[in-house]
């Protein structure tokens, strides 16, 4: 029988987040993410296995391009999970993270690094490196948890009403663009696509993600929170025919040049 590596523990570190628990189980089970909310990080991601255990997959890393094998395993009766590199660089560590609500919107989070082989004058190092690196993931998670739960939020309420919204002249709106307004109660984004105006809501179907500053490339836009893309014409995924952006309004110019929102065709 294989003898299992001895491990340090090089540092602790704790934060509480302004999200929910839910929200944090979300995200911790939430592999897609990764190379995307944090790509300075991660290069790739190719998933080998998942489940409600948790998920198995082969990361690329940033800046090298090395790969890695991580496991994610969760215990969630102990309110827990544990990261472990099986394979590459740091192959032998275990992360263990504890979970504790902190309220409707807030997460307490404890993070042990164990690390196999470490000599006694690199502990300090490697545990400063470690947290800063956590840090930083946990910052880039916390924006997007908070973003999602205001998003919910924000979709359970009625749609307003599909009323016709002015927009003024076509060469006054050109050097608005790109514009986003808000219409029936939802938001959506003006942009000129060659000479086009079109009009594509801001949410991700996906998860919700934020599509209100990215760029248009080839008539489409990505969603920087897991890389689904997005025709503006249609609203389809190439990646995902099973997603669909939310139908934009209709962008219509009269004969004196005025633009205006109108409810799409049905």
């Amino acid at each position: 029988m294989t003898k299992a590596p001895e491990r340090t523990r090089v540092a602790l570190y704790a934060r509480r987040v302004a999200a929910s628990l839910e929200r944090v189980w979300e995200n911790v089970l939430d592999w897609e993410h990764l190379p995307w909310l944090h790509a300075g990080s991660f290069r790739s991601i190719r998933l080998h296995d998942a489940g409600p255990w948790g998920w198995r997959a082969r990361a690329g890393l940033e800046p090298d391009g090395d790969e890695i094998e991580l496991e994610l395993r969760v215990e969630r009766e102990a309110g827990r999970y544990v990261t472990r590199t099986l394979t590459g660089p740091g192959a032998g560590s275990e992360i263990w993270t504890a979970l504790e609500s902190a309220g409707p919107e807030a997460t307490d989070v404890r993070v042990g690094f164990d690390l196999p082989g470490v000599p006694p004058d690199r502990i300090d190092r490697l545990g400063v490196g470690y947290v800063r690196l956590y840090a930083r993931l946990w910052d880039e998670d916390e924006a997007m948890m908070r973003r999602r739960a205001h998003q919910l939020t924000q979709l359970a309420r009625p749609p307003g009403a599909r009323e016709p919204l002015r927009l003024g002249r076509l060469e006054a709106l050109r050097e608005r663009l790109p514009l986003v307004v808000t219409w029936a109660g939802r938001a959506f984004r003006i942009v000129e696509a060659g000479s086009e105006l079109l009009a594509h809501a801001t949410l991700c179907p996906h998860m919700l993600g934020p599509l209100e500053e990215c760029a248009v490339e080839a008539g489409r836009v990505r969603c920087p929170w897991h890389g689904y893309s997005f025709d503006l014409k249609t609203g389809r995924c190439p990646e995902d025919p099973r997603l669909r952006l939310r139908a934009a309004p209709r962008i219509i110019v009269d004969s004196a040049g005025h633009v205006s929102l109108v409810a799409p065709v049905p």
